[in-house]
């Protein structure tokens, strides 16, 4: 049964097994930024807080999105477990350091799949990675303007708070 299912599936298998291990990645970088959230929290940082609990919630909506268009293409999607994440940070900076490295480790393992699928000629599912490559501009572009806020308004004084304060301003402007 499962060489039947297979043969009508619309993805290789290689390609399901790529986009499962994005699902977790997707669902690590959401645990991630659950960790940063309650780290900025408890140390005061309401606004990073609330930037980094939106993060998250939209790192939960693309291991969805992946998720579906696994099973919508008549693959099988794997739930996966999430270990190893970090819940405390040296600094206030760090934070944003280690979320701007998530989103570019997210943004390379599309670019990974994008690949397998150009050598596939899969381009259904090229297609459907347009959307998160145009989407990782974003993510990349917020943090590292959240991070160049350190540089442009400093930490001494009442720059933390600053920061804070400017960092669920920051706008992504697609058209710029």
């Amino acid at each position: 049964m499962k060489d039947l299912i297979r043969i009508k599936s619309l993805i290789s298998s290689e390609i399901e097994m790529l986009l499962n291990q994005q699902i977790k990645k997707e669902a690590y970088s959401s645990s991630v930024y659950l960790s940063m959230a309650s780290w900025c929290n408890r140390n005061g940082y309401d606004f990073s807080s609330e930037y980094f609990f939106k993060q998250a919630e939209e790192e939960r909506h693309h291991q969805l999105k992946f998720y579906k268009y696994v099973l919508d293409m008549g693959g099988n999607s794997v739930s996966p477990e999430i270990t190893g994440i970090k819940h405390e940070y040296n600094s206030f900076r760090e934070v944003f350091e280690e979320a701007l490295d998530q989103e570019i480790s997210v943004t390379n393992s599309i670019k990974n799949i994008y690949a397998r699928c150009m050598k596939e000629q899969d381009f259904v599912t090229m297609e459907f990675l347009n959307w998160f490559l145009k989407e990782q501009r974003e993510e990349e572009y917020k943090a590292r303007r959240a991070l160049e806020l350190f540089d442009v308004i400093g930490e001494e004084g009442t720059g933390r708070w600053q920061i804070d304060k400017h960092v669920g301003q920051i706008k992504y402007d697609s058209e710029a």
